[in-house]
């Protein structure tokens, strides 16, 4: 049978409404949210809300119909393409300012938890929300300043307390995406990484919602960044935070990690097995924006790359255009590839770090390479270029540095454990 690299029509039309928002709205407002780092941008988040409450009542719809909590199944299933839809649309706001995508109201990392791990009840009880009224956000907050790729080294602690049958939180959180919008504005929501018992490392590891507003979860500071400036991230502190005892996702029960069964790790690993190939889309976004306008000012000046010429009779600059879509491509088909498995209800884990990892890779290389292409002016805040490599860089950081997915990669091809390769 032959494959078809045609996008879908209903793709297509969410993608190319999501581009006209980029271009009308995003990019004319670009460079003052890079400088007025922290404002919310109300002109992006009324518009693009009620778009993303249909997007979530759908992934809702279908993620309680996977888990049977409908009473009946379609009689003709439909492939999902929730997951493909999504990456096309963060391609196109990233290209529009990556920044102020990430300011897009919605579940966010916090959903892909609770989808990833929580029970059919505590999806319909927290995604709900997301599906009416006003703009609301959801994070997730997992780093702390002693714990970044190794979650083993997690120190905030969640303990049951018998008498009141709550969570109890305590600890320090930091570089939460969305973490002061989803902290404090009514609805919002947390999903936070604990442990319940520090002995066994990650296999102590679970996730607990921390709702808006909830006494003993303070957020302390917002973070000043080099790129995407227009994201809100912030340090979160918990202190005695109490939390219902159903507001843990997945159970509380624990085994020794020599029971080779580590749930809270792997809910971990589930969420970001969904979220790297919603980060790649968005390098993808950010690097096609720098090729795009570096590739149309050098062919107004008469720099253009002929077709079907062999290498060696093109220029050097001719010769940097040319690998920069080349890279730009190879990155989109591993995003878009990564998304397709998981839409397919295969496992992705190798194909989303692979995805992450030249993403990253590729979105630093060609930012850079343009602001050397384009000289004094690319390096001036006079063109939106020198900003592009600014918010590139995060994408080889975030959601688990190009180095950790490099070993997972590894991991992968060659079957080797966490312990046999690090």
């Amino acid at each position: 049978m032959p494959i078809c690299f045609e996008v879908p029509p209903e793709i297509l039309n969410q993608t190319q409404m999501a581009r006209m928002l980029a271009e009308q709205v995003m990019r004319s407002i670009s460079r003052y949210y890079d400088e007025h780092e922290h404002e919310r941008p109300w002109e992006y988040i009324n518009v693009i809300w009620p778009f993303i409450q249909q997007i979530e009542a759908a992934n809702l719809k279908r993620s309680l119909r996977r888990n049977g909590a409908e009473e009946e199944e379609p009689k003709e299933k439909k492939r999902s393409t929730t997951h493909v839809r999504m990456i096309h649309m963060i391609e196109a706001l990233s290209w529009g300012d990556a920044g102020i995508y990430l300011c897009t109201p919605s579940s966010a990392l916090g959903g892909a938890a609770i989808q990833a791990v929580g029970t059919p009840e505590q999806k319909e009880r927290f995604l709900t929300r997301f599906t009416r009224g006003k703009p609301k956000w959801g994070a997730m907050a997992m780093t702390e300043p002693q714990a970044g790729s190794d979650t083993s080294a997690i120190q905030t602690t969640a303990r049951l307390d018998p008498q009141t049958n709550e969570w109890v939180l305590n600890g320090t959180k930091i570089f939460c995406t969305n973490g002061r919008l989803a902290g404090c504005e009514s609805d919002g929501l947390i999903v936070v990484w604990a442990t319940l018992d520090k002995s066994l490392g990650r296999a102590g590891m679970r996730p607990f919602v921390v709702e808006a507003g909830t006494p003993g979860m303070h957020i302390i500071h917002q973070e000043k960044k080099m790129g995407i400036r227009a994201s809100d991230t912030a340090t979160i502190r918990f202190e005695n935070c109490r939390i219902p005892y159903d507001n843990i996702l997945g159970s509380p029960e624990l085994v020794r990690p020599d029971e080779h069964e580590e749930k809270g790790f792997k809910g971990a690993m589930k969420t970001f097995d969904a979220s790297r190939p919603y980060v790649a889309a968005s390098a993808v976004g950010i690097a096609r924006a720098a090729f795009e306008f570096t590739r149309d000012t050098l062919a107004a000046q008469g720099i253009t790359i002929p077709e079907c010429a062999p290498l060696h009779k093109l220029s050097a600059v001719q010769r940097d255009l040319l690998q920069m879509e080349m890279d730009l491509k190879a990155a989109w088909l591993l995003t878009v590839r990564s998304a397709a498995l998981l839409d397919a209800g295969e496992s992705n884990t190798l194909e989303a770090s692979m995805a992450k990892v030249k993403a990253g890779k590729v979105v630093t290389s060609i930012t850079q390479k343009c602001v050397e292409l384009l000289g004094p002016l690319g390096y001036s805040q006079e063109l939106l270029v020198e900003k592009w490599m600014r918010d590139a860089k995060i994408n080889d950081i975030y959601e688990g540095t190009g180095q950790i997915n490099t070993l997972i990669v590894a991991r992968r091809i060659l079957g080797y454990t966490r312990s046999e390769l690090k």
